[in-house]
């Protein structure tokens, strides 16, 4: 048996960070999972093992990421801007073991048929990958004919999205439209034991947030139905989103592109989470997302297409290891908008911790907080300085 392939690995020695510190431990793989937690585990020389030294270093979960567009995005500038699949190890040399597919401006030339070969693609190559059924478009084009059957019927799709509100390259769909995603997406989620969460892409309209404040005021559908996402790129947005967290509701940050945090000033996601809990925001309700693989376009105040960028999953990393290392946030806080939120977010109970019974996606991180070693699904994904994420988006 090759010894990525053992189904017995034993971790030694790490700082285990489950999100919350859980101080040195031992931490048993066994198969896909994580078999015991505890202060020392000795395993008798009978059984094959693979033994990981991990003294003086960090024990993280995997991280989630829950907005990528795997398929590749864009189009916004023509045919020729349409980017890229999104390769396997574009993902894991990042740290992230979970990502969450969807589809963006364009579900004409990418369909749900093939975002969903792409998420079972990705799983046999050894990570967990889920989708959202839809685009931008508003009425949703699903793969069965209708929201509730594919959230009943099709096993990789756990949530509708993203549905693009407050921008002008969305299909200006009405409030009692929305009504009628969010509460298909619900239904959908109970009958089949997922979240059927609503994944909402939000442009820089004046309209902000108001749909969506709308329907938790004026319906019985809850404000944690929705997960709006690119809540920093407009100062006003940005204090938009701190308001409706404060609310209860949930709040996406995009790690690929700048956050505004004033009119005067912007920066990465790290500042703005640091931002955020400053003024009172609980990081329960945030969570961080690349965008990874999809495109950034740049338009002028005309709305006309003048440039584009592509989001990077490894942006995700990047912006919890800032936050640590630059702006004095906590390990166990700073990981959880990258782990435990968006797993309680996605209802995806065997994700983002490190406990007995949890699926084996873990991250090896050294005293700097470099990624050394990648676990998914308890096998090895990336091994010590293979792990190349250097830079973010230009400041």
């Amino acid at each position: 048996m090759s010894e990525g392939k053992k189904m017995l690995k034993l971790i030694k020695g790490s700082e285990v960070y489950g999100p919350e510190c859980l101080g040195k431990k031992d931490v048993l793989i066994t198969a896909e999972k994580i078999g015991c937690v505890q202060d020392s585990i000795d395993i008798g020389k009978a059984v094959e093992i693979e033994t990981i030294d991990a003294e003086g270093k960090f024990l993280v979960p995997g991280f989630i990421d829950s907005h990528v567009h795997i398929l590749g995005g864009g189009g916004e500038g023509g045919y020729k801007t349409r980017t890229p699949e999104i390769m396997l190890t574009d993902i894991t040399r990042a740290g992230v073991t979970t990502v969450i597919g969807c589809l963006g401006t364009d579900g004409v030339t990418r369909t749900m048929s093939n975002l969903i070969a792409k998420a079972r693609g990705l799983h046999d190559e050894g990570i967990t990958c889920y989708v959202y059924t839809g685009s931008y478009q508003v009425p949703v084009r699903t793969l069965t004919g209708s929201i509730l059957e594919d959230l009943i019927l099709i096993d990789k799709i756990i949530g509708v999205g993203e549905i693009a509100l407050s921008d002008h390259r969305s299909s200006q769909p009405t409030v009692e439209e929305v009504v009628k995603i969010a509460a298909a997406a619900r239904v959908g989620g109970i009958l089949s034991g997922k979240a059927g969460i609503v994944n909402v892409h939000l442009g820089s309209g004046e309209r902000k947030l108001s749909f969506l404040e709308k329907i938790a005021s004026d319906t019985e559908i809850p404000i944690t139905q929705f997960v709006p996402t690119h809540t920093g790129r407009s100062p006003g947005l940005f204090a938009a989103a701190m308001e409706y967290a404060k609310k209860g509701g949930l709040i996406d940050l995009t790690t690929s592109t700048p956050t505004w945090f004033s009119k005067k000033k912007e920066g990465k996601c790290s500042q703005a989470l640091k931002v955020m809990l400053d003024n009172g925001v609980p990081v329960e309700n945030i969570s961080f997302s690349s965008d990874g693989q999809g495109s950034l376009p740049k338009f002028d105040e005309k709305g006309e297409y003048i440039g584009l960028d592509v989001g990077r999953v490894t942006t995700l990393y990047e912006s919890f290891r800032d936050a640590v290392r630059n702006e004095n946030i906590a390990i166990e806080v700073a990981l959880k908008v990258v782990t435990s939120n968006p797993a309680r977010n996605l209802k995806l109970d065997n994700k983002g911790g490190i406990g007995v019974g949890k699926d084996a996606d873990m991250v090896l991180l050294d005293k700097d907080l470099e990624i050394e070693t990648v676990i998914a699904r308890g096998q090895i994904m990336v091994r010590d300085k293979e792990a190349v994420v250097k830079g973010t988006f230009e400041d």
